[in-house]
Parts: structure tokens; C-alpha cells; sequence
């Protein structure tokens, strides 16, 4: 359900609120401590930029910031960003579920629940415990820390 695309996109954003400057960090630098290309994060970036989560600043200084606090940042802003706004997958639109078949009846349950969890979890939240117990480290790839599905541990490139 959640791409690459926005996976990365909220360790971007983990990392900037880990950021205790708050100055602009170079997406280059940024990069590298997440095992990512830097051409990737530059289009994740622009995403985030675009829907006013992060603020890009040009020139010898230059880099992303965060634009808001982690705490208003919910996981459904970061999914519209990089994935688009996310739309019920049902029959025609109607204001009575009542009156409407039983799969539009399902759909629109489901789609108020993706919405609603996505909608509550905030980057905050997640920023309480990014990485897994210490007794799992190591044992399970964990997506906030670079792991991706069919990738064996440890997700760092180059890493043994």
C-alpha cells in the first residue's frame, strides 16, 4: 500500500526532525547517512516541497528544512505527496451508503479506514521508537531503517 517512494520520504522527514540546527541539510548529505540516491531524494523532495512539508532553501547554504513540526505531520500528508490523494476504489459517489450496493457499502468502510489510520498516526509518533527492540535488530528488516521486503539484512548498500 505504501511505496518506496513514501517509505523513503518519511525517513527523509525522521531524519530533518532529528536535525537539532534546523538549518537547511543537503539532500547529498542526507543520502548517504540513508543509503539512498541522491538523485531519488531530490525527487521525493519535491514532493514534500510541493505540498508544503518541507521548504527548500537555494544557493551556498542551500538544502531542505522541515516546514512544520513533526507533530502535524500525519502519515496521509506524507502519502498524498508522493503518492497522490488517495480516492475510494467503488461504485459512483453517492451520499446515502445506506441505499448503495453492498461492495460500495465495504469500499467506503475501507477507504475511511485507510484514511482515518493515516490520518491519526503523526511523524512524531513514529519518531518515538524508529527502529525495532534491540533483541530484533539485526534479525528483521526494518523499512524505517532502509530494510525492504525480499532485501536481506543489513539493508546499508555495501554492507555484509
Amino acid at each position: 500500500m505504501l511505496t518506496q517512494t513514501t517509505v523513503t520520504a518519511i525517513r527523509l522527514l525522521l531524519h530533518l526532525g532529528r536535525e537539532t540546527t534546523r538549518e537547511a541539510t543537503a539532500l547529498k548529505q542526507v543520502a548517504e547517512v540513508l543509503s539512498e540516491s541522491p538523485t531519488y531524494l531530490v525527487k521525493i523532495a519535491r514532493h514534500l516541497v510541493r505540498a508544503g512539508i518541507m521548504r527548500a532553501q537555494y544557493g551556498k547554504a542551500g538544502g531542505v528544512v522541515l516546514n512544520r513540526a513533526l507533530e502535524t505531520i500525519t502519515l496521509l500528508a506524507v502519502v498524498e505527496a508522493c503518492q497522490g490523494t488517495i480516492h475510494g476504489d467503488f461504485c459512483q459517489d453517492i451520499t446515502n451508503l445506506s441505499r448503495s450496493c453492498a461492495f460500495h457499502q465495504a469500499g467506503a468502510e475501507l477507504h475511511e479506514a485507510i484514511t482515518g489510520v493515516l490520518s491519526h498516526w503523526t511523524l512524531e509518533d513514529l519518531s518515538r521508537q524508529p527502529c525495532p527492540a534491540k533483541e530484533l535488530r539485526g534479525k528483521v528488516a526494518c523499512w524505517l531503517e532502509g530494510g525492504r521486503p525480499g532485501r536481506t539484512w543489513p539493508a546499508k548498500r555495501g554492507a555484509r
